[in-house]
């Protein structure tokens, strides 16, 4: 295969959930070109009732053991869960085999996944884990918006205790690498949320701002970065429609994804930073209250695939 050419891996997710349906219907309406070759990771029976026929320059790598016939959209079981986890696994070995240049991974349903035994927080943090990556991110990205979240997948308790200066100072420079880096932008403008209620309210609403977010944003100043804030989550995304940044970093997982799922939901992509590969995922997950009632709105499967295509040109 010439180095024009490249090859982009999906997950099928959860067999239960919704993610071969979305898959299905985003490659219907993509149109990838003859260089761009897609391989979907899981069972062929899984996607097959919604994509009777396979598109130009797609094939199935049919993962083992089949499944039993019990398998009913909507109700994830052990069996199903452990699936997912085999497409993952597939995934990775793929990727170190240089069989796939690209990642798209449907959602699985991580209680079940964890009901397993397995420890598994998020996609994210298991492809790190698997290519023995130490600073990683998560991006969010739409043609409007892109933010980034310092801390993940942890309880809102631990938000605060979890805030540290070396995070924030970090997740500002994964984004100011990946904007480079996948985006071409040459001096990013960052912006970043405080934790608190107006951003600490010069330390009278919390200290955070001060003994961490801003020592973070000062390192990266000095450093040459282009950083603004920390300012008030309730008003920067609103700022931001005049005011353009590249990105918005937040301190903690709602309080960026709230507000860029209510106004971009259906174009949004999960875009990991800091792999050696390019991973993507559609903002969404498993959905299994409309699993197998050919209901489920394709658009951020596709804008995810479309993102990973383009990324890995």
């Amino acid at each position: 295969m010439s180095r024009s050419n490249k090859t982009i891996g999906i997950t099928l997710g959860d067999p239960t959930g919704i993610g071969p349906e979305v898959t299905a219907k985003a490659l219907k309406q993509l149109r990838l070109g003859s260089k761009t070759h897609i391989k979907l990771i899981g069972h062929a029976s899984v996607v097959r009732p919604y994509l009777a026929r396979l598109p130009q320059n797609c094939s199935v790598i049919d993962v083992g053991p089949a499944l039993s016939k019990k398998i009913i959209p909507g109700q994830t079981s052990r069996e199903t869960a452990q699936a997912s986890v085999n497409y993952l696994n597939k995934a990775v070995d793929l990727i170190r085999s240089g069989a796939i240049q690209a990642l798209v991974t449907a959602p699985v349903c991580k209680e079940a996944i964890s009901d397993l035994g397995y420890s598994f927080p998020g996609h994210t943090e298991f492809l790190a884990e698997a290519f023995k990556i130490k600073k990683f991110g998560m991006m969010f990205v739409t043609e409007q918006l892109r933010t980034m979240i310092v801390t993940r997948h942890i309880p809102i308790g631990k938000v605060s205790a979890a805030i540290q200066k070396e995070m924030v100072y970090e997740n500002i420079s994964l984004a100011r690498t990946a904007l480079q880096k996948h985006f071409h932008i040459r001096h990013p403008h960052i912006a970043v949320c405080g934790l608190n209620p107006h951003a600490g309210e010069g330390g009278t609403i919390g200290k955070e701002e001060a003994a961490q977010i801003i020592p973070a944003i000062q390192k990266a100043q000095k450093a040459g970065l282009k950083v603004s804030g920390p300012f008030a989550a309730d008003t920067l995304f609103v700022m931001n429609k005049t005011k353009k940044f590249d990105v918005i970093i937040a301190m903690y997982h709602d309080q960026g994804l709230i507000p860029i799922k209510t106004l971009y939901f259906d174009q949004l992509v999960n875009l990991t930073v800091g792999l050696p590969f390019v991973r993507t995922s559609p903002a969404h997950g498993t959905a299994f209250d409309i699993a197998g009632k050919n209901k489920a709105n394709p658009s951020s499967m596709r804008e995810a695939i479309a993102l990973a295509a383009k990324l890995s040109e």
